[in-house]
């Protein structure tokens, strides 16, 4: 699905961009069919001024009267040396009098000079009609919409194919990805069971304390891949969640893992709010600040986790650490960015972080400064958010 999107939206471009080429030629070729256009419509204006000019040279004398001929789309007039109307079915002043085609507006006229008192004192013929250009415009509109149409099927169809041999790859990808996440999971919990086990049985163990530890930041990365994985597959279904509770719960989680840095999560939280969310979604947000703030957090140090609501009913939350700082604060919510080689991950966390909230409207601030810490303030919109003993949002 995924994939068909792309080949739609780059079919999209390469088509807009082919429009944009074809403009120029197709201007031109309009042009040119107006100039066609023009000379077809002063042979037929002349033909008509020559077919007046020959009823009345036939026109005989001894009659009593000149039955002017009349046409359905001309309009035609018969003027005096000095410019003026003998007789003239043209409801619109002419302007000039020079012989020949001329166009002034949309019309169109045809000046003839006559022989000076030979066709009833008239010294010029004028024939007249409205000069549009509809067909024109028309043939080239039904030129460019047929060219555009057929270069975005063909775009599409081509583009499909090119990428078939991509998406076997990525599919096959995809596949590996998620049998050695499920590898990875098994042993996973494996070991943390038997380190529990272990610890109940023989009492509490620095060395398995660091196994568990190191466990859980495996445990965190796998829960990332899968996020990735499965995000734009399945429909995350929305809780009120209690934050205070769950953002407790997820510290406990890693205060094993802090302590291998000497690191002591602190917290202040606000009771009895909650918000409208998907768990997964909310622990990826929880777990993958409170991970990075232990990853680049000196040790000997602590982590501070905030929340609170404001008066606009608005949550915010923050993550707050003394470690190395960020130094582009700009990238860190792309995908596969990583300011630090030696401190591990794969530069995931974090972008998962900004499509979750991004689509959930919450905005976020990060204040960093290098070697002394880094803070990442998120408000959640107060449509998200409400207190425990309230019904409604607020």
């Amino acid at each position: 699905m995924r994939d068909k999107s792309y080949a739609i939206i780059y079919a999209y471009i390469y088509t807009a961009l082919v429009a944009v080429i074809l403009l120029a030629p197709l201007f031109i070729y309009t042009s040119y069919m107006k100039k066609v256009h023009d000379i077809k419509n002063e042979f037929e204006l002349k033909n008509r001024a020559l077919l007046i000019i020959k009823l009345m040279q036939e026109h005989n004398s001894d009659e009593e009267y000149f039955e002017y001929p009349r046409f359905k789309t001309f309009k035609s007039g018969l003027y005096d040396i000095r410019q003026k109307e003998i007789f003239s079915l043209i409801k619109e002043p002419i302007k000039y009098f020079i012989e020949g085609y001329q166009v002034e507006d949309n019309r169109a006229y045809y000046v003839m000079a006559l022989p000076q008192d030979r066709y009833f004192g008239a010294k010029y013929l004028v024939v007249e009609n409205e000069l549009s250009y509809y067909e024109v415009y028309e043939k080239a509109l039904v030129i460019l919409l047929s060219i555009v149409t057929l270069i975005f099927l063909l775009s599409i169809l081509f583009l499909d194919r090119f990428a078939k041999p991509f998406k076997d790859v990525n599919k096959k990808l995809d596949e590996f990805i998620k049998d050695s996440i499920h590898e990875i999971n098994t042993p996973l919990a494996i070991i943390n069971v038997n380190i529990d086990l272990f610890s109940r049985k023989h009492g509490t163990n620095k060395y398995m304390q660091r196994i568990k530890a190191s466990t859980k930041v495996l445990s965190n990365i796998y829960n990332d891949m899968e996020y990735l994985i499965k995000y734009d597959k399945i429909e995350y279904e929305r809780e009120n969640i209690d934050v205070k509770k769950f953002l407790d719960e997820r510290i406990e989680y890693f205060s094993e893992v802090a302590c291998m840095k000497n690191i002591t999560i602190q917290s202040e939280l606000q009771e009895g709010v909650k918000i409208s969310m998907n768990p997964k979604q909310f622990q990826r947000v929880v777990d993958n600040n409170i991970s990075n703030a232990i990853k680049y957090s000196y040790e000997q140090n602590i982590i501070e986790v905030n929340m609170n609501l404001n008066e606009e009913g608005e949550c915010l939350l923050s993550f707050k650490d003394y470690g190395i700082g960020i130094e582009d604060v700009e990238k860190i919510f792309q995908r596969y960015y990583r300011e630090s080689r030696q401190a591990g991950g794969f530069g995931i966390g974090l972008n998962i972080v900004g499509s979750i909230i991004k689509k959930e409207n919450i905005t976020v601030s990060v204040d960093s400064e290098l070697k002394k810490g880094t803070t990442f303030n998120y408000k959640f919109p107060k449509n998200l958010v409400f207190m425990n003993n309230s019904s409604t949002f607020q």
